[in-house]
């Protein structure tokens, strides 16, 4: 245990860090280690590579993507806000590089070969996004003058045609009710919401008409028609794992799922481990969001508020329209479940999410230090 009395940078760390919000990053982690043992095996066995193949990447990714978010919790708002840049400028270049030279995979243009290693830019993009419009937010709060809301928008309208153009529809939705959310938060005119709900709906319509796999996975969510064996498979071994599960191993629905280890894995969690491990999960995410809500709450600073309340909005808006996929409650979209499913540029790009909200939490007496600093050159009294 690291004692009150040390005043190194481990333990300052250590007594300002929100222990509740690492402790809930980290166990959702181990329970995604643990889920890849059970989904990922059969996956390898029908591609015909090593059986253990994914839980050795899944480990591989896990450490240095923990090692991330310790690194980025020890990071002052300041720090934040300038890596948030950079990783947004270079995460759009990549986007844009994506959609010339990346892989076409099931209609998409989404990754990039790098060394190697298949890399999403758009999972990057995401906590990069959401700090960098908390901060323009919070400029125009603090001098109207200055159009940080324009910005926003802008840099939005930037964001949402990438995607688009991909196509990732499910990004798309995630990172406009993400944006609107912030938007909403610094004080969005009624008219805004107007306009930018009537531009959302006409997005969508857009996207029905224009992109044929949107449309047919709209229309195989809403007539049942088609190739809808993963999710009626998903669904399948939802239904088999009862309260309490089959048991570690014992699921055997799970074999068949194509999927099973990244966008449907909360289903083999509920065959193997039954709806009220699921429950548990849930109410995790839930926690994060709660949590992240009420530093939000107490927040003084603007810009330190619409970030962390966008990051956890982020997290539990992606985890909730993985678990409605799973439970045929959405159109499927091919998103990960985060800090659990696998997947590399997701689970080192979840961290990165988690590593802001650790570092934007934290509580940090600099205002007192300042204060007491003054005080002893006797410049001043410090304020109570």
């Amino acid at each position: 245990m690291v004692s009150r009395a040390e005043r190194g940078p481990i333990a300052e760390w250590f007594w300002t860090i929100d222990r509740f919000f690492l402790a809930t990053f980290i166990l959702l982690m181990g329970i995604g280690f643990m889920l890849s043992f059970a989904a990922s095996p059969a996956v390898a066995e029908r591609l015909n590579i090593d059986t253990f193949h994914f839980v050795k990447r899944h480990a591989l990714f896990l450490l240095p993507a923990i090692a991330i978010m310790i690194g980025i919790s020890f990071m002052t708002p300041r720090q934040v806000r300038r890596m948030a840049m950079i990783l947004l400028l270079v995460s759009l270049a990549m986007m844009v590089l994506a959609l010339f030279f990346g892989a076409e995979v099931k209609g998409s243009r989404r990754w990039l070969s790098i060394a190697g290693l298949s890399v999403q830019p758009s999972e990057f993009m995401k906590p990069a996004f959401v700090v960098v419009c908390a901060w323009l937010f919070s400029e125009h709060a603090r001098q109207p003058e200055i159009p940080g809301n324009l910005f926003a928008i802008l840099l939005f309208g930037i964001v949402g045609t990438l995607l688009i153009a991909q196509p990732d529809l499910g990004q798309t939705i995630l990172t406009t009710t993400v944006w609107g959310g912030m938007f909403f938060m610094a004080g969005m005119p009624w008219l805004w919401i107007l306009v930018l709900g009537a531009l959302a709906v006409t997005g969508f319509v857009a996207a029905y008409t224009v992109l044929p796999h949107v449309a047919a996975r709209i229309d195989r969510f809403l007539t049942g028609e088609g190739d809808t064996f993963q999710v009626d498979t998903a669904r399948e071994a939802i239904i088999r794992g009862d309260w309490f599960g089959q048991g570690p191993g014992e699921g055997t629905v799970k074999r068949i799922i194509p999927d099973s280890h990244t966008d449907f894995v909360f289903s083999v969690a509920a065959e193997e481990f039954g709806i009220i491990f699921c429950m548990v999960i849930v109410l995790l995410f839930a926690f994060i969001v709660m949590r992240g809500l009420s530093h939000a709450f107490r927040e003084r600073n603007d810009f330190n508020r619409f970030a962390v309340a966008g990051l956890v909005l982020q997290v539990g808006i992606q985890s909730m329209i993985n678990v409605g996929v799973n439970l045929e409650l959405l159109p499927a979209k091919g998103m990960t479940l985060p800090l659990i499913s696998y997947g590399g540029s997701s689970m080192i790009a979840i961290c990165i999410t988690a590593g802001f909200i650790l570092a934007l939490t934290r509580h940090r007496p600099e205002k007192r230090a300042v204060e007491r600093s003054l005080f002893r050159s006797g410049m001043g009294v410090p304020a109570e």
